[in-house]
């Protein structure tokens, strides 16, 4: 039987081998060094603050929704109906303003602080609410989904204010609305009030360019003597009396045009004789004095209820606890090997 070759050791193995025993040798200084590594990590998972999370989730509202802001808008009005996109987009952007951020923060996020909090700088203060509450997409594939997010250490506090933040928005952008739409109606309304007023300056023109017109014919008639139109056959009265116009007016004879004349002198007013004025008139009116209830109006739909958050956040103590040991573990033996070989080299 032949003997097989013992397989010798790699340089590798013995020096891994010497670096254990190395460490093994100098424990002690492994132990001080990672202990108070792990004490202070158990006592910062254990101190330290909770933070509770509340999320508030919104969505676009309904066509029912928003059916008040459309009264009166649409068809031939000349004013496009509202959709429900342009709406919730109006809420986003009052979700995301830095107006709506800064009212918030001056009337609820500082007043929650305490005085010596509230003396550090303003806009540290700032950029620490930055933190506390914030407004993003719910999700990478949604576009219409958002969350406002509160991360404090009080979790009925956190609900409280996402709910909060979320009505200011959404007071500051049903105001937007509201004016907005109130604003096209009155330019609606003034611009039908234009047309109005050209209407009537138009008829009273007219007016005046037909009694001119009726004073030069009767001229014409009292030149000759016609008082009254002249006697025709009745086949051809059809036809003549549809000439009486123009050039021929004076056909009409003396008193019909005198009679016509002054009773075009005495109208106060030519608004019954002016087409589609009434109709206009009544759509001023309409624009004018059109109440919405704001009651009635959402700019968003909130998607579930806001649950208060019973786990916090932050700090993850398990993860902070386990990092610990390690980073303790791994500086102890650092230190160790570099005791061993610092004691190895003064003996040699």
């Amino acid at each position: 039987m032949r003997n097989e070759p013992q397989r010798p050791y790699r340089d590798d193995e013995i020096e891994l081998v010497e670096l254990v025993q190395g460490v093994w040798r100098q424990k002690l200084w492994a132990g001080m060094v990672a202990a108070p590594i792990v004490a202070a990590g158990f006592a910062y998972a254990l101190l330290a603050t909770p933070v509770y999370e509340a999320k508030l989730f919104v969505e676009p509202p309904t066509q029912n929704d928003i059916a008040q802001l459309n009264f009166g808008r649409g068809g031939d009005s000349g004013l496009s109906a509202l959709t429900v996109k342009e709406v919730y987009d109006t809420h986003l952007q009052a979700l995301q303003s830095e107006g709506v951020r800064n009212r918030f923060f001056r009337d609820v996020y500082l007043p929650s602080l305490s005085e010596e909090q509230r003396r550090g700088s303003r806009d540290s203060l700032y950029s620490d609410f930055g933190n506390v509450l914030t407004v993003a997409a719910a999700g990478k594939g949604s576009s219409t989904r958002y969350a406002v997010t509160a991360s404090i250490s009080d979790p009925q506090q956190a609900a409280k204010w996402v709910v909060a933040y979320n009505a200011l928005a959404a007071e500051t952008a049903k105001r937007e609305v509201l004016d907005s739409n109130r604003s096209e109606m009155m330019v609606k309304a003034d611009n039908l009030q234009t047309q109005i007023e050209g209407a009537k300056a138009s008829a009273r023109k007219e007016r005046e360019d037909r009694i001119t017109q009726l004073k030069e014919a009767l001229i014409v008639a009292k030149s000759i003597g016609l008082e009254k139109p002249p006697v025709i056959s009745q086949s051809l009265s059809a036809e003549v009396s549809a000439a009486m116009g123009g050039s021929l007016t004076y056909m009409r004879g003396t008193k019909a045009l005198e009679a016509e004349i002054a009773n075009l002198v005495a109208r106060t007013t030519d608004e019954p004789f002016i087409n589609g004025l009434r109709p206009m008139q009544e759509r001023v009116m309409f624009y004018r004095n059109v109440k919405l209830d704001p009651s009635l109006i959402q700019v968003f739909e909130q998607d579930g209820a806001v649950e208060l958050p019973d786990r916090p956040v932050k700090p993850k103590k398990s993860l902070i606890v386990v990092l610990s040991v390690v980073l303790g573990l791994g500086a102890g033996a650092l230190a160790a090997m570099a005791r061993d070989l610092w004691v190895r080299r003064r003996q040699a």
